[in-house]
């Protein structure tokens, strides 16, 4: 079940939600504050749930695709049966709103729209060319944007970051989508590799890392962002050795390593939040 809700995953957006809420959405609060806020708390346990229920429901529809595309791991998947994945599923959804209407009622509404917007990914979206793309990427931000509604922080630096974080997503999906492009052209997922082929959808990657310079420039040139200046500088150099690794790919080991590389830049920007000075933030 932990292979099947990718609970890596979800460690992941828990550090980054609880980092970005210390560095960057409440810079005046203090860290025993914010860590042992309770409404906090309720938002971060309800986005982890609501996620690893979203796994599972992924899972449930894409079982036949992942056969071809990951049959090791489909094999380690198919010991918990597709009851037990739905019984699961509706327990994990029942306990993110019991978690959320403790927070606020308007948390609930969220939660729930979220959780049907999952759903609807899953069952259908996925399965249609860029919406599929787009709708995965929002949704994985999805949670940040509870917790950065539950601050009231508006300033435009936030809204940067999650211009960079979005494109990054975004270059995740269409990578995995030339990563799986066997198994979803076996079951007729019209993704962008498959309606407008591999050319386009490098094209599209090396769009999508032109426009990652534009919130970097931001972010390093008009917002003060600490120590977190090196990890741009570093993601710069690696998005390049992506862009021209992007061109001379032709077979899933590689896109496996560009998919690889972007969850490195995903991993290395959570941790690098750290580096963020909060006393500059502050003035």
């Amino acid at each position: 079940m932990f292979s099947v809700v990718r609970g890596y995953n979800i460690l992941v957006v828990i550090l980054a939600q609880y980092l970005s809420s210390i560095y960057i959405l409440s810079p005046k609060k203090s860290l025993y504050s914010v860590v042992f806020d309770f409404n906090l708390l309720m938002l971060v346990l309800a986005s982890a749930v609501t996620i690893a229920s979203g796994y599972i429901i992924n899972n449930f529809y894409d079982s036949e695709k992942d056969l071809i595309n990951r049959p090791q791991k489909s094999m380690l998947d198919r010991l918990v049966s597709q009851k037990t994945k739905l019984l699961v599923y509706f327990v994990l959804n029942f306990i993110a709103v019991t978690m959320a209407i403790f927070v606020s009622f308007k948390a609930f509404i969220f939660f729930s729209a979220y959780i049907f917007g999952i759903w609807l990914y899953s069952h259908k979206l996925k399965k249609l060319p860029l919406v599929g793309n787009v709708t995965s990427a929002i949704l994985t931000i999805t949670p940040f944007f509870a917790v950065f509604v539950y601050y009231k922080n508006f300033e435009s630096v936030i809204f940067v970051h999650a211009v960079y974080l979005f494109l990054i997503l975004s270059m995740r999906e269409l990578t995995k989508d030339l990563e799986n492009i066997k198994g979803d052209l076996a079951l007729n997922y019209k993704t962008i590799p498959i309606v407008y082929g591999e050319k386009a959808s490098k094209i599209m990657l090396s769009i999508l890392v032109l426009l990652s310079l534009v919130p970097t420039c931001l972010l390093t040139q008009m917002f003060y962002v600490g120590g977190m200046i090196y990890f741009f500088y570093a993601s710069v150099v690696l998005l390049l050795i992506f862009l021209l690794l992007v061109w001379r790919s032709n077979k899933k080991l590689h896109y496996v390593i560009l998919h690889n590389i972007l969850k490195f830049i995903l991993l290395a920007g959570v941790v690098s939040i750290i580096l963020i000075d909060k006393s500059v933030v502050l003035n």
